[in-house]
């Protein structure tokens, strides 16, 4: 093996249920570590307005993701719902690691418990989790991007994924945005210079 070869970096998982703030805090994140890049999933589902192909996620269709997992494209992926597809493309973290940068993801919560599984101690695993469910549910109304329906399918599921948060590295609350911020950057420095 080479002296050039470069050293793939470190993977930092952030996972919670919707609406409890893990994507503020890995936009933050990304703003204060230069080192860190953002692993951009796919996902099966139409794109919404204002999203952007390959910067919010890859739009690759129910058809498309099938097709990537029958090529073993994937690190993870899951089915979250009928026929709404997620995951990790293995390229996404190659192309990211070839720039001797760190990855960070903004997953559900069984994608990053199957993330630290394959990737050990060379990953970070954050459970974000918000004051109470009411907390979850009046984030997600005012997203405005949900039905009701939506958010009954979502707060269902945010009472399974709570049940894993003992699984993670470190529970971040967060009952304090600005609060949950410095936690987050902290222990994120803590973790890639260590």
């Amino acid at each position: 093996m080479s002296n050039n070869y470069i050293q793939p970096g470190k993977l930092i998982i952030f996972s919670a249920p919707s609406g409890a703030g893990k994507t503020t805090i890995v936009h933050h994140i990304l703003k204060k570590f230069g080192e860190i890049e953002f692993s951009v999933s796919a996902c099966s589902r139409k794109k919404r307005a204002g999203e952007k192909e390959g910067k919010d996620y890859y739009f690759l269709g129910v058809n498309g993701f099938k097709e990537k997992i029958k090529l073993n494209a994937f690190v993870e992926w899951q089915e979250v719902y009928e026929n709404h597809f997620y995951g990790t493309l293995k390229s996404e973290i190659d192309r990211i690691w070839a720039k001797g940068h760190h990855v960070i993801f903004d997953v559900d919560v069984v994608g990053g418990l199957n993330l630290k599984k394959i990737y050990g101690e060379k990953a970070l695993s954050i459970f974000v989790m918000a004051t109470s469910n009411k907390d979850l549910e009046e984030r997600l109304k005012l997203r405005d991007t949900e039905t009701p329906e939506s958010i009954a399918r979502r707060m269902a599921k945010a009472e399974k994924e709570m049940g894993f948060s003992a699984e993670f590295d470190y529970i971040l609350m967060n009952d304090d945005m600005q609060q949950a911020l410095n936690d987050a950057e902290q222990l994120v420095a803590d973790f890639i210079y260590s």
